[in-house]
């Protein structure tokens, strides 16, 4: 089943998926409706991000990515209605980001074996 994750700088060196800071976890949204996804993006893009892509990708492949990568995959369904404060972060990012341009500044260097690594997951996804 494809999912609809969102993608800084895609088909870049400098390629990342958002994700949110939850609890101490790293969380990777796979929208279930690309409208959601489009919509989520724009909200960031109202936010001074840089205007990420909506990207479809396999839903286990991402699972299976997001597992290794040490992040928590989240699906939000399609006509999600948040429960509590947390789930609002599902529908809408939160006001305060992590600086996109400190993200990159903040990568492990290109010989890195597990940023390779990982950059060859993304890259066999799409």
């Amino acid at each position: 089943m494809p999912v609809h994750v969102l993608l800084f700088d895609a088909g870049s060196d400098q390629e990342g998926i958002h994700s949110l800071e939850v609890s101490g976890r790293t969380v990777v949204l796979l929208f279930e409706d690309r409208d959601d996804a489009e919509r989520y993006a724009g909200l960031l893009e109202a936010q001074d991000f840089p205007m990420p892509t909506v990207e479809p990708l396999d839903r286990e492949e991402m699972e299976l990515f997001c597992s290794q990568a040490g992040y928590e995959a989240r699906l939000v369904p399609a006509g999600f209605l948040p429960q509590s404060p947390e789930d609002r972060l599902l529908i809408a990012p939160p006001e305060r980001n992590m600086d996109v341009t400190q993200w990159q500044e903040e990568q492990p260097e290109a010989g890195d074996g597990s940023l390779e690594a990982i950059r060859r997951q993304l890259e066999g996804l799409l």
